[in-house]
């Protein structure tokens, strides 16, 4: 059986997540939105459930941690380039985001990121054929 994954993260501002997501590039399900909640299309599997605070506050008990002080995970991205991964980043800073680190470069690996409008943390990853494999 195939599984899909659907990660769910807090925003403040729905639309303007949207809006920032979007100017990367990235596609979202209408199917799986309303004003509360919109569905980030990161592949045919793997999806974001970008979910108003109050919204998401309904699926936990728990307080919801302020990502801009405090990392509750770090999402990882593949990219088929060192190239992709730079010019995501790119885009994620244009569009409002922020680099949290520096680009790391480990020859057959390759590393960056960015923290989205609400602090959360996205690391894109390039990783050169090894052994047959591939990212």
């Amino acid at each position: 059986m195939s599984r899909k994954i659907y990660v769910n993260l807090a925003v403040k501002n729905i639309e303007e997540s949207i809006a920032f997501f979007s100017q990367l590039g990235f596609k979202f399900n209408p199917q799986f939105s309303d004003s509360s909640a919109s569905c980030l299309m990161i592949s045919d599997d793997i999806f974001v459930m970008l979910l108003g605070e109050e919204r998401f506050q309904t699926f936990t008990p728990k307080i919801l941690c302020n990502p801009h002080t405090h990392t509750e995970m770090l999402l990882c991205l593949s990219c088929d380039s060192r190239e992709e991964v730079d010019q995501i980043v790119r885009l994620a800073v244009t569009a409002g985001g922020a680099i949290y680190n520096e680009a790391q470069d480990h020859g057959f690996m390759y590393a960056h990121g960015f923290q989205d409008l609400d602090g959360h943390i996205w690391e894109l990853v390039y990783m050169e054929a090894v052994m047959g494999l591939t990212a």
